[in-house]
């Protein structure tokens, strides 16, 4: 299994979780990707030793780009791109999304929840934190084409479009850190992970 579930600590921020992603052309991303890789494989392997070593690694957000760019992270299907940014226990994710097929399948007659619809730049501001082997994540705004989308409105969406299909995912969601991660910290421009 790979480590990428930590990555729910920041895609919890963005609603994603899991279908396509766009690819690092560069060679400084390819080697921040690879970087991030290595990185990921020595936590996981480390996480399934009966008594890990003590282990600090701290991921880039030049890194964590990278690597969401290179399609290495499946985002749902509708979630054009995604690029982070961290400042100390706070995420910043900026993304393009096709409401519409992120919504495929579902619809609501609820005027409320018409604004999801085509094709948007999505800005999501959220507290991020993990402590004693739980990531805790709260979604403290979001905008839409710069205009703050209210907290009832983003949690309707929420209920009806996301729950069905990421039942974990909310404005709070707290999960279980894997591979034996005790804390994921955010900084600026990083996120320290420790074992």
């Amino acid at each position: 299994m790979k480590f990428t579930v930590l990555f729910l600590l920041i895609f919890a921020a963005a609603f994603v979780s899991a279908q396509n992603a766009t690819t690092a052309t560069s060679k400084s991303q390819i080697a921040a990707a690879e970087s991030m890789q290595r990185n990921l494989d020595r936590i996981q392997q480390n996480g399934e030793l009966a008594h890990p070593k003590p282990l600090t690694t701290v991921f880039t957000e030049e890194e964590v780009n990278a690597y969401v760019a290179s399609g290495r992270v499946k985002l749902p299907k509708g979630v054009q791109s995604v690029r982070f940014t961290g400042t100390p226990g706070v995420v910043n994710a900026l993304t393009h999304v096709d409401f519409d097929q992120l919504t495929a399948g579902q619809r609501s007659s609820n005027p409320l929840l018409g604004m999801f619809t085509g094709v948007h730049d999505v800005t999501v501001i959220a507290h991020a934190s993990g402590v004693d082997g739980q990531g805790k994540v709260h979604v403290d705004s979001v905008q839409l084409d710069g205009v703050e989308i209210p907290q009832f409105v983003l949690q309707l969406f929420v209920s009806h479009y996301l729950k069905p299909k990421y039942p974990n995912l909310g404005i709070d969601s707290t999960f279980q850190l894997p591979a034996k991660v005790k804390t994921a910290t955010v900084g600026e421009h990083k996120l320290t992970v420790e074992q």
